[in-house]
């Protein structure tokens, strides 16, 4: 069984306002993108991407309980979020992201965790200057 977790995001534009994006929140669409995705996966995560016309990219978080305790679930989470937060703007917009972790992510840093979150999402080609 994993855990979801489902957040609303804040990010600053260009003008320092808040605007907020969104998150994959609710079950029906977890299942959409793992029945309907593509999935590539390297040592630290598992990635699956679903391709949607006309709507923002949104994330959504998946750790197992076998990954760790709480604190370390959302750790991951935490970095998660960090990575999307900071590359958002490379990549396309209309996708759905899942992002599940191994249990080889679990103690590492935010540099490691990023380096796999954008390397994947090379192999997905959704970043834009991979086109």
């Amino acid at each position: 069984m994993r855990k979801t977790f489902g957040y609303s995001f804040l990010v600053f534009n260009k003008k320092n306002f808040m605007k907020r994006f969104h998150s994959i929140k609710k079950n029906k669409d977890f299942k959409e993108v793992y029945g309907k995705g593509k999935s590539y996966a390297d040592k630290y995560l598992v990635m699956y991407v679903l391709w949607k016309d006309g709507q923002d990219t949104r994330i959504g978080i998946s750790a197992s309980r076998k990954f760790g305790n709480s604190v370390e679930r959302h750790r991951f989470a935490r970095l998660i979020r960090e990575c999307f937060r900071q590359n958002r703007h490379k990549l396309e917009d209309g996708k759905d992201i899942v992002v599940i972790a191994r249990a080889a992510a679990k103690d590492k840093k935010f540099e490691k965790i990023e380096s796999a979150f954008l390397h994947l999402c090379g192999l997905h080609n959704i970043l834009k200057e991979s086109k």
